[in-house]
C-alpha cells in the first residue's frame, strides 16, 4: 500500500488537479534525486517504467540523467530498484520502433564508462532478475552501439570475469541470454575474443554443450556452438589455444552411424563441422597428428557416413586445398549403404576401400552409388559430387600423383588397359535412349580426367598410350563396392574373337563417341529434355579435348587423323542451331587444333586454313564471344558449380498459380571453374591463331613453346632442389645420429676444434696478405709521386728527360 500511496502523491498536483504526462514525468524525475528516500526513488522509477513505452521521448529528455544516477548509486543496494531502472533504460534504448530516439538514448547511456562498467558489475549479482535485466540492457546497447560497449569492456576491471562467470549459470534463461550477449560482444573484436578465451570461455561453452545433450541438444547448444565459432573464426591465436586444450576430442566424437531426422540436430552438426574445419586449417602443418585427425574426420564424414548430404558437402569443402600430404590412396574407409525400404534405419557395412576410390566413386555415381536418386539429379546430391570433384582436383595438383593415376590406366605390354571406374565411365558409349545417370557419370569422368591432364605434359603423353578394351566391363558400370557379407559379382563371359573390334586409343575412342553424340543430337524427333542431355554430354567431351589438346601437338595429330575435323566443322556451319554453347566450344577446339597442329601428318594446317576461311573468321570469333556471354558459362564460379535444372516438363516453363513446388529441386553441371579459368586465359590466343597464315609461326605458338621450355626447366630445377634437400636431410639425420653416439662424440669434437683452428689460421693469414698488399700499394703510389716530382725538377733545371720517361709520365697522368 505504501507504493500506491507514494505513487498517488507523486502524480497528484499541489491541489489535487490532474496533470499532463510531461508534468508528471518532470515531477517523477525530481524525485530521483539522491536527497530523497530510497523508497521514494523506487516508486518514481517504477512509475517512469510504466510510462516509458508511451512517453519515451519525454522520459529521455527529463529523467534519463536521474535514472543513470540511480543505476550508479542504488542498483547494487536494492535489487527491486535495480531491476526497475535497468528495464526502464532497456525500453528507452530500444531502437526497433523509434530508431533515431533509441540510438540517441543509447549514446546518452554510453556517454561515459560508468554505466557500462556498472552493468558488468551487476552481472555478478546473485539476484536472478537483476542479472537478467542487466544482460537484456547490454544486448540492446550492443545491438545499437557495439563498438562503444567493446571499448568499455576492454578497460573494465571486472568485465571478462563477469561474463565468463555468467556462462556457468544453471538457470537456462540467464545462460541463454548470456550466450547471446557474448556472441554480440565478440563480433569483429579479436582482442575480446582472446581475453574471453584465456578466461575460460571455451571450457564453459563446451560444458553447456555437453550438459544439454551434445548434437541432440536444442537451441542452447546451437547458440553455444555459434559462440565457439565466433571465438575461433579469423583468430589464429584462439585456434592454437583450443588445439592445445583437451576439449578437441569432444568435437570428433559425435558423428557415428545414427538417425538424422531432427533438423535442430542437423544445424548443430553443421556448426561442429565448421569448427573442425577451422581447427584443421589453423594447424598449418598438415603432418601434425591433430591436423591429420581433423582432416580424416572431415574425409570420413564426407565419404563414409550416413550424415545428411548438406553436411557431407560442407565437410568436403572444408578440407585443405593442398591435399598432397594426405595419403588418400592408402587411407582405408568403411562405407555404408542404406538397406532399401527401411527409411534409413538399417545400413549395410561394405568392404573397406581406399579414400581415393571412395572419392572417385562419389563423383562418378553420386551418394550411395545413386541408389536413392534413380534418374533424378537432386541439387544437393550434385553439389556433393561437385565438392568431391574439388577435393580430387586439389589432390592431383601434384604432377607426380596425377601421373601415377594415369599410369595405372596404361596397358602393360600387349595387354589392354585395366578398366578403372574412371576409365570405364569415360569410355561408356552414348546409347539411345539416353539415360540421365549415364550422361552425368560420363560428364564427371571427363572433368576428373581433365584435372589429371591439364597441367602435366607427361600425363598427356601417358594418356595417349591408353588403349582401353573395346567394351566396358559390366561389373564396373555400377558401384565397385562389395557388401561385407558377400563376394564380388561373377565376371562376364569373354566375347568371341570375331566380335571384338580392333582396340583403339583413348583419344580415338573419345573422337568416335563425340561423332556419335553429334549424330544422335541432330535427330529431328529428339525431345527437348533429351536434347539438353545430349548437349551436356557434348560439353563434357569438348571441354576435356580442349584441355588435352592444348600444347600437345602429337595428340592434335592423332585427334585430327581420327576424323575429328569434319565432326567439329558440322555444328559450326549449322545456322539453325540456337544454342551458343556447342558451336562456341567446337570453334575453340578447332582453334586449338589449328594452333598446335605442328606435327607432320595427313591433316595439316594448310588443309585446315581454307576451311577456316570458308567459315569466316568473324563468324568463328562471334561463336566464341557468344559462348562467353552464355548464362550457363557466366554462372560458374570458384564455389558455384551446380546450376538449377529447368523443369522436367519442357512445356511448363512458368509455374502456374497455386501449383505445388517440386519436392526435390534438381540441378545440373555444365562447366567447372577450372575449365572456365583455362578458357578465359587462352581464348584470345585461339582467336588470334585462327587468322594466322598456315605457313607462319604465330607469336602465340612461339610464346607457348618458350613458356613450355621455361616451365620444363623450372620443373627440373625444382626436382633437383628437392633431391638436394632430401640428400641434405639424410646427411643431417646421419650426423645427428653420429653426434648422439657416445663413442664418436669426442672424435667429432676434436674434428670440429681442429677445423675451427684451421679456419682461424687461414683467416689470420688472409688478413696479413691483405695488409701487405695495401702496404705495397701505398709504397708504389709514393714512388710514383716522387718520380714525377724528380722529373719536374729535372725539366726546370734544363736537364734532358728521355721520351720514354715523358710518355710514361703522360700515361700515368
Amino acid at each position: 500500500m505504501e507504493f500506491f500511496s507514494q505513487t498517488y502523491i507523486a502524480l497528484r498536483g499541489p491541489t489535487g488537479a490532474p496533470q499532463s504526462a510531461a508534468d508528471t514525468i518532470a515531477r517523477l524525475a525530481d524525485r530521483l534525486s539522491p536527497s530523497t528516500l530510497l523508497a521514494d526513488r523506487r516508486a518514481a522509477v517504477l512509475s517512469l517504467k510504466g510510462l516509458s513505452r508511451d512517453h519515451k521521448a519525454d522520459i529521455g529528455a527529463r529523467a534519463l540523467p536521474g535514472l543513470l544516477d540511480v543505476l550508479q548509486n542504488d542498483a547494487e543496494i536494492d535489487a527491486d530498484i535495480g531491476r526497475a531502472v535497468l528495464e526502464t533504460l532497456a525500453v528507452l534504448c530500444d531502437a526497433d520502433d523509434q530508431r533515431e530516439l533509441g540510438l540517441k538514448h543509447s549514446d546518452a547511456v554510453l556517454a561515459d564508462e560508468r554505466a557500462a562498467h556498472k552493468l558488468f558489475v551487476l552481472l555478478a549479482d546473485p539476484s536472478f532478475y537483476l542479472r537478467l535485466a542487466a544482460l537484456q540492457l547490454l544486448a540492446t546497447l550492443l545491438q545499437n552501439r557495439r563498438q562503444a560497449v567493446q571499448a568499455y569492456f576492454l578497460n573494465a576491471p571486472v568485465g571478462p570475469t563477469s561474463f565468463v562467470a555468467v556462462l556457468e549459470e544453471k538457470r537456462e534463461i540467464i545462460r541463454h541470454e548470456a550466450i547471446f550477449v557474448v556472441q554480440a560482444l565478440i563480433s569483429q573484436s579479436p582482442e575480446i575474443q582472446k581475453i574471453l578465451a584465456f578466461e575460460g570461455a571455451f571450457e564453459r561453452l563446451f560444458n553447456i554443450v555437453a550438459s544439454e545433450g551434445g548434437l541432440d541438444g536444442g537451441a542452447v547448444v546451437r547458440d553455444a556452438l555459434a559462440c565457439v565459432d565466433g571465438l575461433l573464426r579469423f583468430n589464429q591465436s584462439n585456434q592454437s589455444y583450443l588445439r592445445a586444450t583437451p576439449l578437441t576430442p569432444l568435437l570428433l566424437s559425435g558423428f557415428a552411424l545414427q538417425l538424422w531426422d531432427d533438423m535442430q540436430k542437423r544445424a548443430n552438426a553443421a556448426l561442429v563441422v565448421g569448427i573442425v574445419g577451422l581447427l584443421a586449417k589453423g594447424g598449418g602443418n598438415a603432418q601434425d597428428p591433430l591436423t591429420f585427425a581433423f582432416n580424416r574426420c572431415l574425409l570420413e564424414l564426407g565419404l563414409a557416413s550416413n550424415a545428411p548430404t548438406a553436411i557431407k558437402t560442407q565437410a568436403l569443402y572444408l578440407l585443405p586445398t593442398n591435399l598432397a600430404s594426405l595419403p588418400l590412396g592408402q587411407m582405408s574407409l568403411t562405407p555404408y549403404m542404406p538397406v532399401p525400404d527401411t527409411n534409413g534405419e538399417e545400413w549395410d557395412r561394405l568392404e573397406p576401400a581406399s579414400a581415393l576410390d571412395a572419392l572417385v566413386e562419389l563423383v562418378l555415381h553420386g551418394e550411395y552409388g545413386g541408389m536413392l536418386e534413380g534418374e533424378r539429379r537432386p541439387k544437393e546430391g550434385m553439389e556433393l559430387r561437385g565438392a568431391a570433384l574439388a577435393v580430387f582436383q586439389n589432390f592431383v595438383q601434384s604432377e607426380e600423383i596425377a601421373e601415377a593415376i594415369v599410369q595405372a590406366m596404361v596397358s602393360q605390354g600387349a595387354e589392354l588397359a585395366p578398366i578403372t571406374p574412371l576409365l570405364d565411365a569415360l569410355i561408356a558409349p552414348p546409347l539411345t535412349p539416353l539415360r540421365t545417370t549415364a550422361v552425368t557419370s560420363t560428364h564427371f569422368a571427363a572433368l576428373l580426367f581433365a584435372h589429371l591432364l591439364r597441367a602435366s605434359p607427361r600425363a598427356k603423353t601417358l594418356a595417349r598410350s591408353i588403349v582401353p578394351a573395346p567394351a566396358a566391363s559390366a561389373s564396373a558400370q555400377g558401384s565397385f563396392f562389395v557388401p561385407a557379407d558377400g563376394g564380388a559379382p561373377p565376371a562376364p563371359e569373354p566375347d568371341s574373337a570375331s566380335d571384338v573390334d580392333e582396340p583403339q586409343s583413348l583419344l580415338q575412342t573419345l573422337s568416335e563417341h563425340l561423332s556419335l553424340a553429334f549424330l544422335a543430337r541432330a535427330r529431328a524427333d529428339t525431345p527437348d529434355r533429351e536434347a539438353r542431355e545430349w548437349d551436356r554430354l557434348l560439353v563434357g567431351y569438348l571441354t576435356l579435348l580442349a584441355q588435352w589438346l592444348w600444347e600437345d601437338a602429337r595428340a592434335v595429330r592423332e585427334f585430327l587423323e581420327a576424323g575429328a575435323l569434319g565432326v567439329l566443322v558440322e555444328p559450326i556451319n549449322q545456322t539453325a542451331h540456337t544454342d551458343a554453347v556447342i558451336p562456341g566450344l567446337c570453334v575453340f577446339v578447332l582453334g586449338v587444333c589449328y594452333e598446335f597442329n605442328r606435327e607432320p601428318g595427313e591433316v595439316t594446317r594448310a588443309r585446315i586454313h581454307p576451311i577456316l576461311t570458308r567459315l569466316g573468321v568473324d563468324t568463328l570469333v562471334g561463336r566464341v564471344v557468344h559462348l562467353r556471354d552464355d548464362d550457363r558459362f557466366k554462372a560458374v564460379g570458384p564455389d558455384a558449380l551446380v546450376q538449377a535444372s529447368p523443369s522436367a516438363h519442357p512445356h511448363q516453363h512458368l509455374p502456374q498459380a497455386g501449383a505445388a513446388k517440386p519436392e526435390v529441386e534438381e540441378g545440373e553441371v555444365w562447366f567447372d571453374w577450372a575449365f572456365v579459368d583455362f578458357w578465359k586465359s587462352n581464348y584470345y590466343t585461339v582467336q588470334k591463331g585462327i587468322a594466322v597464315d598456315p605457313n607462319s609461326l604465330s607469336s602465340a605458338a612461339g610464346h607457348g613453346a618458350e613458356t613450355a621450355m621455361l616451365v620444363a626447366s623450372l620443373r627440373d630445377v625444382i626436382r633437383n632442389q628437392a633431391a638436394d634437400i632430401d640428400t641434405l636431410r639424410n646427411q643431417i639425420q646421419s650426423l645427428t645420429a653420429a653426434a648422439q653416439a657416445p663413442d664418436d662424440r669426442e672424435v667429432l669434437h676434436v674434428q670440429i676444434s681442429s677445423l675451427a683452428n684451421e679456419l682461424q689460421a687461414a683467416e689470420e693469414k688472409r688478413k696479413e696478405v691483405e695488409k701487405e698488399q695495401e702496404d705495397l700499394l701505398v709504397l708504389l703510389d709514393e714512388l710514383n709521386s716522387k718520380r714525377r716530382r724528380d722529373k719536374e725538377r729535372m725539366r726546370q733545371a734544363g736537364l734532358d728527360v728521355s721520351e720514354d720517361e715523358a710518355d710514361d709520365d703522360d700515361e700515368e697522368e
